[in-house]
C-alpha cells in the first residue's frame, strides 16, 4: 500500500485531485486495494493517483464520484486538466517525469528529449512529420525545451542516461547541430547535473537490444517504466515488469563505458563534427 506524503495542492493540478481522492477514500473507510479492485487496477495504482504521480482519466473520475459520493468533483476537475501539450501516448509519462526523483534512460537512436537542443529537436520533429506547419513544429520544440527545464533544479531529479553509440553517429541536423547537441550533454555532465554513459558498438549484444527504456522513481510512490515506439508509448507499473526493466538498465550500465570514458568519447565525436568540412551545395 502506498501512503503518499502530504502534497501542496497549489503546486500541481494532479496534487489537488490526489489529495482529495485520498481524503475521500479514507473518509469512506476504503483501502487503496478496495477502491481499485472494481476498476481492475492495483492498490499501488490508486496510491500513484493519490500522490499525483499518475494522471486521473475520466472513467476513473466518474467511478470515484459515484463510489465516494463526491458529487462530480473528480469528473469536473479531471476534465479541466485533461488537456496536454504533449501527444496522448506520452502525456502521462511527461507528467510523471516532472515529479520524479530519479530518471534512468537508455536511448538507442536519438538523444533523449530532456537533453536535446533546439536545433536537434527541430530536426527530429520535422523528420517525424515532414508536412507539418512550421507553427506546429515550433510548438512541439517549445514543449520539449520546457520539459528540459526540470534540469534547472541543481539536484533533482537525478538523470542517468545510457546512450547507444548510434546516438552519437546518427547525423541529426548536420555537423554543427550534432556538435552543439553533444557539447550540451558534456557540459551538463561536467557540471555534475547528469550522469551519462555510452554503450559502444564493440560491446556487442546487450540487455536491451529490443529498444529504448525509461525508468522513473519517486519519493512517495512505486517506480514506473516507460517503453515507446513510433507514435505510441506505454507507462508500466507492474512491479515484476518494472523490476525486470531496472535489471536491464543495471546490465546496460555495467556494459557501457565508464562516465569518464564516455565523456572522452563524446568530446572526440563532437570535435570531429566541429572540424568536418562544410557540405558543398549542388
Amino acid at each position: 500500500m502506498t501512503r503518499p506524503k502530504d502534497l501542496d495542492p497549489s503546486s500541481n493540478p494532479r496534487a489537488l485531485l490526489g489529495c482529495e481522492l485520498r481524503h475521500a477514500r479514507e473518509r469512506a473507510g476504503l483501502s487503496q486495494e478496495a477502491l481499485g479492485a472494481p476498476l481492475f487496477v492495483s492498490g499501488s495504482f490508486i496510491g500513484q493517483l493519490e500522490s499525483g504521480t499518475r494522471r486521473m482519466h475520466m472513467e476513473y473520475a466518474v467511478y470515484f464520484d459515484e463510489k465516494l459520493g463526491t458529487e462530480g468533483f473528480f469528473a469536473r476537475n479531471c476534465q479541466a486538466i485533461a488537456k496536454s501539450k504533449y501527444p496522448d501516448h506520452f502525456a502521462e509519462a511527461a507528467e510523471a517525469e516532472a515529479v520524479a526523483s530519479a530518471i534512468r534512460e537508455y536511448s538507442t537512436l536519438l538523444i533523449p528529449g530532456l537533453l536535446q537542443t533546439e536545433a536537434y529537436a527541430t530536426e527530429v520533429f520535422r523528420a517525424f512529420d515532414p508536412t507539418a506547419l512550421d507553427e506546429t513544429i515550433t510548438a512541439d520544440v517549445r514543449a520539449r525545451l520546457e520539459r528540459a527545464q526540470l534540469l534547472d533544479d541543481p539536484t533533482t531529479p537525478l538523470l542517468w542516461a545510457v546512450l547507444d553509440e548510434a546516438v552519437l553517429q546518427r547525423r541529426v541536423g548536420g555537423g554543427p547541430a550534432m556538435a552543439e547537441a553533444l557539447r550540451h550533454i558534456t557540459n551538463l555532465a561536467r557540471k555534475h547535473r547528469i550522469i551519462v554513459q555510452v554503450l559502444p558498438f564493440k560491446a556487442g549484444a546487450h540487455a536491451s537490444m529490443n529498444g529504448s527504456l525509461k525508468i522513473m522513481e519517486f519519493e512517495d510512490a512505486p517506480p514506473l517504466s516507460f517503453v515507446e515506439g513510433p507514435n505510441m508509448g506505454k507507462l508500466l507499473d507492474d512491479p515484476a515488469t518494472v523490476t525486470r526493466h531496472t535489471l536491464l538498465f543495471n546490465l546496460l550500465q555495467a556494459t557501457a563505458l565508464s562516465p569518464r570514458q564516455s565523456l572522452a568519447l563524446l568530446d572526440a565525436v563532437a570535435q570531429d563534427y566541429e572540424h568536418e568540412e562544410p557540405e558543398q551545395q549542388s
